[in-house]
């Protein structure tokens, strides 16, 4: 018998799960995942990568290619026809990297095609493979609670290795580096070239990754680009920026037409169905003699189906698996003054309610720019003080949306001059301001003991025209550096353990959080309305990145407007609002930023922050565990979300919110699939007495609930 997967539907405005088959695995891997080793085979003619998910298999002769791409869990075969492992354009002229020629049929791949393929004599050749490990591309040291997860991530590698086929590339190397991870549908790559010559070369262009995948749909007419339905794969990648989620931080995956494939459907011959993996800009990075390039790295995540929480949990386990230090989640406040008095106080504050980290947030007058070295002094002071109260302290700096100068500003291309960047003004990293800087935040950092840096607008993806920034050459090459340096930037911190608040998807390069996802405006609304929207922020922006990835926000003082209706201050007099919102945030096991001068203002309003973060370090290992959505906040009915952990005591929890001014007591749909429980539970209302329930076959179980108007409550499966 095959185990039936979860497919989703909506009734009566509750979250409700049907049975239906997919793949023909007979373990759900996002249940249990401890059967999907990755293996690595090699033989005289074949490489094969296999975790028992997927499997990709290249051959060896007459040169490198991949001639399967199988999806174990559906039973798919993904690949159609054989294109070049990557592409290099060296000084100009473009070289194939592997590949295999003489496919006339590109629709699909046959064995018995396969041995009647030809060498391209053009491309680089293939001269050794060599079994390898999973590699780390940063330092991570560990001094905060995060999940139990292996760094690097536990798999299996190979690196092939290419030689250049003329005399323009004597003595270039190509080492393409494939792994697989254990337990997820995750297949990495990424290149290094070394130059053997005694001349620099330069990368023009760089495609690591470029895969003639089966056509998700087939359509004869005409249609756009985004009205194609697209192969069950995500792609991501350390060269990810300017957007706070996966589709608008993705700067290197796209799906293009294949004019080769003549029998497909398209009467214009646009099927997106070739998955490329390349940057829209560059690199343009000269590799020196005796020098080595290193590409960036992609991921391809297969999906085992087209449901939204599936996909959603193989993107979010992936992301905690390639860098799991976004699953560290301290409790923040963001202190708004600098001065002594301001911030220690606030440090008292922290220390005495149990959050764990301060922060001087934008605004506060900290400037981490000066070298003074009195001033840094007077810093490290406030910085050792909160250290002796347990407390981490972190910083905040502006990068982008500032105007340094002509000489120091990103250069319009369209233009030639500074200005018309994404927002605005920017600096660019490679010029003299920018090495500056750089200078002034790591010595700011190292002289002070910071153990986080809120940096706003890491280098969102300007490009920079100017010829005389000495950190980049042009135009071709200024994304990259610019890419480079912000990533260097974060991995230093990685290594030295201090953690990376930045706006952009920076995740695979060492940073820990993005917004989740809101409009700043939108906290001068008033209050009630304000709660609604951070539930349904929450639960929008954590269907491809996991919860401790993305910070919200809750201004204690005026923020954007409003004036009185929208103000937390006095707390003591919001007491039930404040409440709502500490809810909210760890209900959820989201962090926000709490901003303001202090967290509490009398004795009741301290008890009641300490109250809930009592509560949240009580959950904290279920809470931030996998989300599942159960149903959006409306402000109509109850809304909730579901965490699940099948490796947990624990195995769910859910919160359960009553925007209404009623109290409500209903019958609830709880969604426990992916709790790992099979016919029964039991479950606790708060802290009531366990009760039995009986699960369906799809893993759902109904519970009536009392839930307080304008409150919430909280259930926990064991």
């Amino acid at each position: 018998m095959h185990r039936c997967l979860p497919v989703f539907a909506l009734l009566t405005g509750f979250l409700i799960l049907r049975a239906g088959p997919v793949g023909v695995l007979e373990r759900d891997w996002l249940i249990d995942p401890s059967f999907a080793r990755a293996k690595l085979t090699v033989s005289d003619d074949r490489v094969i990568l296999d975790n028992g998910l997927i499997r990709r298999t290249l051959v060896r002769r007459p040169n490198a290619a991949t001639v399967g791409l199988d999806n174990l869990m559906t039973g798919a075969s993904l690949l159609r026809a054989v294109e070049p492992e990557a592409l290099l354009k060296l000084d100009g002229v473009e070289y194939r990297i592997g590949g295999l020629l003489g496919q006339r049929d590109r629709a699909y791949l046959l064995p018995a095609w396969i041995p009647k393929l030809t060498n391209d004599p053009a491309a680089f050749q293939l001269v050794g493979v060599k079994p390898s490990v999973p590699v780390a591309p940063l330092s991570w040291r560990r001094v905060r609670p995060a999940a139990d997860l292996p760094w690097p991530p536990a798999g299996n590698a190979v690196d092939l290795v290419f030689q250049g086929p003329d005399e323009a590339t004597r003595g270039v190397t190509v080492t393409i580096h494939y792994e697989l991870l254990d337990g997820l549908p995750v297949l990495g790559k990424w290149l290094v070239l070394s130059n053997g010559t005694a001349k620099g070369v330069t990368v023009d262009r760089c495609t690591v990754e470029r895969l003639a995948v089966v056509e998700a749909e087939s359509a004869v007419d005409q249609r756009p680009d985004v009205a194609w339905r697209t192969p069950a794969i995500d792609v991501l990648s350390d060269y990810m920026f300017k957007g706070m989620d996966l589709v608008t931080g993705n700067q290197i995956a796209s799906w293009r037409p294949d004019p080769l494939y003549l029998s497909q459907v398209s009467y214009e011959r646009k099927t997106p169905c070739v998955l490329v993996c390349e940057p829209a800009l560059g690199p343009g990075v000269v590799v020196t003699p005796g020098g080595v390039f290193t590409s960036f790295r992609s991921h391809l995540v297969v999906h085992d189906s087209y449901d939204r929480e599936r996909q959603g949990l193989a993107l979010r386990r992936a992301t905690r698996a390639l860098a799991p230090w976004v699953t560290e989640n301290p409790l923040m406040m963001h202190v708004r003054g600098s001065d002594r008095k301001t911030f220690r106080n606030a440090v008292d504050q922290c220390a005495e309610v149990g959050f764990e980290m301060i922060i001087y947030t934008f605004g506060s007058g900290l400037d981490m720019e000066r070298e003074d070295p009195a001033y840094l002094a007077e810093i490290r002071a406030d910085v050792d003080y909160a250290h002796a109260h347990g407390i981490e302290v972190g910083a905040y700096s502006l990068f982008s949306s500032r105007r340094i100068d002509d000489a120091n500003d990103v250069v319009n291309p369209a233009t030639g001059k500074t200005g018309g960047a994404i927002f605005g003004n920017a600096p660019c990293f490679g010029s003299v301001w920018g090495t500056h800087y750089l200078r002034k935040l790591t010595n700011f950092i190292a002289q002070t003991g910071l153990n986080l840096l809120e940096h706003d607008g890491p280098y969102p993806g300007d490009v920079c025209a100017s010829t005389n920034h000495p950190g980049h050459h042009g135009l071709a090459d200024s994304q990259w550096v610019n890419w480079k340096t912000t990533a260097d930037l974060y991995g230093w911190c990685r290594a030295r353990g201090v953690y990376v608040n930045q706006p952009d998807y920076y995740f695979l390069a060492g940073g820990s959080k993005a917004g989740m996802g809101y409009r700043e405006d939108n906290w001068s609304l008033p209050r009630a309305q304000q709660l609604i929207h951070a539930r349904q922020n929450i639960f929008d922006g954590t269907w491809t990145k996991p919860q401790t990835a993305g910070w919200m926000f809750v201004p204690l003082t005026e923020y954007q407007g409003g004036g009185p209706a929208a103000t937390l201050e006095p707390l003591r007099e919001h007491l039930k609002d404040y409440e709502a919102h500490l809810a909210n945030n760890l209900g959820a096991g989201v962090q926000a930023c709490w901003r303001g001068p202090r967290l509490y203002d009398a004795p009741e309003t301290r008890d009641l922050v300490k109250h809930w973060v009592g509560w949240y370090k009580q959950h904290r290992a279920i809470l931030e565990s996998d989300l599942i959505h159960a149903r959006r906040a409306d402000g109509r009915d109850l809304d909730y979300v579901v965490h699940v952990n099948p490796s947990l005591p624990t195995r769910g929890f859910v919160m359960i919110h009553n925007p209404l001014s009623a109290e409500v007591k209903r019958e609830v749909v709880l969604p426990l699939y992916y709790t790992g429980l099979h016919g029964s539970a039991y479950v606790r209302i708060e802290d009531g007495r366990a009760q039995p329930v009986v699960l369906d076959a799809a893993g759902r179980t109904r519970l009536t609930v009392t839930v307080p108007a304008e409150g919430r409550t909280w259930v926990t499966v064991e």
